[in-house]
Parts: C-alpha cells; sequence; structure tokens
C-alpha cells in the first residue's frame, strides 16, 4: 500500500472547494429578480445560467469519477496477477 496518496476525492479539499463553486453558481441568487431578459436560445438568462452551471457540474463530476477516483480494490486485483478473465 503506497502511503500518502489519498484514494477517496472525498479527503480533498480543492475537490470539495470547486464543487461548492459551481453549486453556488448553478443558484443565481446574483441575479435580481426583475431581470428576465436577455433572452438566450429562447432562455430567460437565469434559466441559461442554471443550464450551463448544470453542465459543468455534470462534466465536473464525470471528471472527478474517472481521473481522482482510485479503486483499491482495481489495484489489489492487478498485483495479484491472476483472477478470471478470459
Amino acid at each position: 500500500m503506497k502511503h500518502g496518496r489519498i484514494k477517496e476525492p472525498i479527503r480533498k479539499t480543492w475537490i470539495w472547494v470547486v464543487l461548492g463553486l459551481i453549486v453556488l453558481g448553478n443558484v443565481p441568487w446574483y441575479i435580481p429578480e426583475s431581470a428576465v431578459e436577455p433572452f438566450i436560445l429562447g432562455f430567460p438568462f437565469w434559466a441559461f445560467v442554471i443550464v450551463v452551471f448544470s453542465f459543468v457540474l455534470c462534466a465536473y463530476l464525470s471528471w472527478i469519477c474517472t481521473t481522482q477516483w482510485h479503486m483499491v480494490e482495481d489495484e489489489e486485483e492487478g498485483r495479484q496477477g491472476g483472477g478470471d478473465e478470459r
């Protein structure tokens, strides 16, 4: 087992900070209530902001799962050098 390497992203604080910023951006509390216009692609501006931040959130979580999550079981299976792979 390699010491010093954090295996799960839950223990990395920078992941939580970025996630918190994305979630805060996803709720357009910073846009005034009367700001319905301009319309972008048929959506009011606030709805467009929500859609964009939702895509950013999905992309970020996908990236976290594929690059930052190192499963211990996968590493252990690789070291055993065998298995039922056919």
